[in-house]
């Protein structure tokens, strides 16, 4: 018979019901990510959609984080509904991809994007407020639940290269509808979480979130480390295609990246740096990852490079998840998951318009802009951590 300390309690029962059905949802989220990237430019240009109209179209969801996004997560706060809000916007974002899907005309399609990407880009901000609201009722981690949303990437990804060549391309957006529903489907499961006590209802703090240095130096720190990886992500596989590598080649190297994201969340419970440090880490790592892609290196190290996505991805959530876990006040988790999110879509959109025109003219030397945008993001948390240090009770509303 197990020691009495290790028999399950009730609230350990809902703390692993809690995750359970969190990681069901994140994989489904990220799942949906990972089909609708690879497919939906495909079905695009499947139903006649002018190349350029295909890049105004896939802009639409960088433009929502920054101009509706933050609308709907302070919306789902004040209402003390971030589980109704996810249920609502999974919904809306099948129904969304459903009518997408019925139009071939190009402004009809543009339009019905528009309002899917309104419902959608909200999901992620809304289900880590949730998550982290989570974190601090029941105690559980932040980085092992988090990890079923990059291996459900990483299916949803290796889905599209088996299924893209034996159906026809005009189908692909029921791939995405069916995803999407699915997402749809587990966030009915979600657990209701308490509603945040009146007090905190009026902490003083609720208007005065964007004023805050401690939370400024998190979310623009945060924003440049991540928005560095814009090049990357927008000119990885053309340049290693142009370099000869093939369509198998360019995809292990993407998985090898997210496979090293799902370790360090896996591992993350184990961290006992402080969260600042942990980001700084992951500024630096990255400093160091653009810095030798820059110089165009041969595929053994390049494989090498992909594993620091570990780092520079991973362990700059984990830890930028901890801050806000730490420094902003539990009613206002979404809130402050939408600033971010909003202030990551601007410095990403800028870092990668900016870095196409570097790319045209310097090819792999737009890494070295990457590499200061990280280094900037390191400096911020560094001379940051001593204010970020003084964590506010996320609990107890301030």
């Amino acid at each position: 018979m197990p020691p009495e300390s290790q028999i399950p309690t009730a609230a350990d029962r809902a703390a692993r019901r809690f995750a359970a059905r969190l990681a069901l949802f994140y994989g489904a989220l990220f799942g949906l990510t990972g089909t609708e990237l690879p497919f939906f430019p495909v079905w695009l240009r499947a139903v006649g959609i002018d190349p350029w109209w295909i890049g105004i179209i896939s802009a639409v969801p960088a433009v929502t984080r920054f101009t509706t996004l933050p609308f709907v997560t302070s919306f789902a706060e004040k209402r003390h509904a971030l589980r109704g809000a996810l249920i609502v916007t999974a919904t809306a974002c099948t129904f969304g991809f459903a009518i997408v899907g019925t139009q071939h005309q190009t402004i009809a399609v543009f339009l019905a994007f528009v309002a899917t990407a309104c419902a959608w880009t909200p999901m992620v901000p809304l289900t880590d407020a949730y998550a982290l609201r989570g974190v601090v009722r029941y105690g559980i981690n932040y980085g092992p639940v988090r990890l079923w949303g990059s291996a459900a990437f990483i299916l949803g990804a290796l889905a599209c290269g088996l299924v893209i060549d034996v159906i026809d391309p005009r189908r692909l957006i029921w791939i995405i509808v069916a995803v999407a529903g699915l997402a749809a489907l587990t966030s009915l499961a979600l657990q209701p979480l308490d509603t945040p006590p009146q007090a905190a209802a009026t902490h003083p703090r609720d208007h005065r979130l964007l004023r805050d240095l401690g939370f400024l130096a998190i979310i623009v720190a945060s924003a440049l480390i991540q928005g560095s990886h814009a090049a990357y992500y927008t000119f990885s596989a053309i340049t290693w295609q142009a370099h000869g590598l093939g369509g198998f080649t360019i995809a292990a190297l993407w998985a090898l990246g997210v496979l090293a994201e799902i370790v360090v969340f896996a591992a993350s419970p184990r961290f006992t740096l402080a969260p600042s440090m942990l980001v700084t880490i992951g500024a630096l790592s990255a400093v160091a990852r653009w810095s030798i892609t820059a110089q165009e290196p041969q595929l053994a190290l390049l494989g090498l490079v992909q594993l620091a996505h570990g780092l520079t991805f991973g362990l700059t959530q984990v830890g930028t998840m901890e801050l806000l876990v730490r420094h902003v006040p539990v009613h206002m988790m979404a809130r402050g998951q939408g600033y971010y999110t909003a202030c990551s879509g601007i410095l990403s959109s800028c870092a990668s318009i900016v870095s196409g025109a570097i790319y045209a003219h310097y090819g792999q030397g737009v890494y070295y802009l990457m590499a200061a945008m990280a280094a900037s993001g390191a400096m911020l948390m560094w001379l940051a951590r001593h204010r970020l240090a003084q964590p506010h009770s996320a609990a107890s509303g301030g």
